[in-house]
């Protein structure tokens, strides 16, 4: 049986939205998709139902969540309805009692970050002079820290389509993957099974040994199959 990786989707209108990337991705690493709707009440029922939760990307999180006001040009920013954020919350609050696997990537992994109680960069650009741009194309990480399903060398190119970046890192979680200007990349939360952010897109790159490994590694934990 395939372990049961439930993918949180957007909400326009009275349409649900998810790129399906994060279906291929999670199929092809050997688990089974399930698109949860923001709009479902009973989120303890699917913490028990699935096995892992995965955090797809997005827009940005509302700073309200992480305890600040709008502090850069409102066209900047693009926030996702409160529906999809509260709910992302909410369903990740329950699969963490159960002590089951999340992978969070781009918008996923900053709310991450802020569910644990850090902060973001509301604009890199902006807020931090001299950076990368992280909106578009394609950008070098380094690998701070060594983890088992990261894979030598200890640099990788990865994509990059946000404006957005962890500021404060959660109480609990260490960076393992920084861009060559010190933005965020990857984080994890020690001691937990696979509680795992990433900037970048893995599932659009999936050829790549790095995405790969991501994805083999927290469809594994899902399985209860070693590390």
């Amino acid at each position: 049986m395939k372990p049961i990786i439930g993918i949180t989707s957007d909400i326009e209108g009275d349409f649900l939205r998810l790129r399906k990337d994060y279906v291929s991705a999670v199929e092809k690493s050997g688990g089974l998709p399930l698109i949860l709707s923001p709009v479902i009440e009973d989120i303890s029922q699917i913490a028990d139902m699935i096995d892992g939760l995965l955090l797809p990307g997005g827009n940005d999180l509302s700073p309200e969540y992480y305890g600040e006001k709008i502090s850069v040009p409102d066209d900047l920013l693009k926030i996702v309805r409160k529906e999809r954020s509260d709910f992302a919350f909410a369903v990740l609050k329950e699969v963490i009692k159960k002590h089951k696997p999340v992978l969070g990537i781009c918008y996923g992994m900053q709310l991450l970050n802020v569910a644990f109680g850090g902060t973001l960069y509301q604009d890199i650009g902006i807020q931090i002079k001299g950076t990368l741009d992280h909106k578009s194309g394609q950008h070098t990480i380094q690998i701070a820290q060594p983890l088992a399903f990261i894979p030598q060398p200890s640099a990788y190119t990865v994509n990059s389509s946000h404006h957005q970046a962890v500021k404060a890192l959660a109480g609990g979680f260490e960076a393992f993957a920084l861009s060559d200007d010190g933005i965020i990349e990857g984080i994890y939360k020690k001691g937990y099974n696979f509680l795992v952010g990433v900037q970048w897109h893995p599932e659009r790159i999936f050829y790549d040994k790095l995405s790969l490994g991501i994805f083999e590694a927290f469809i594994r934990r899902a399985e209860g199959n070693g590390k």
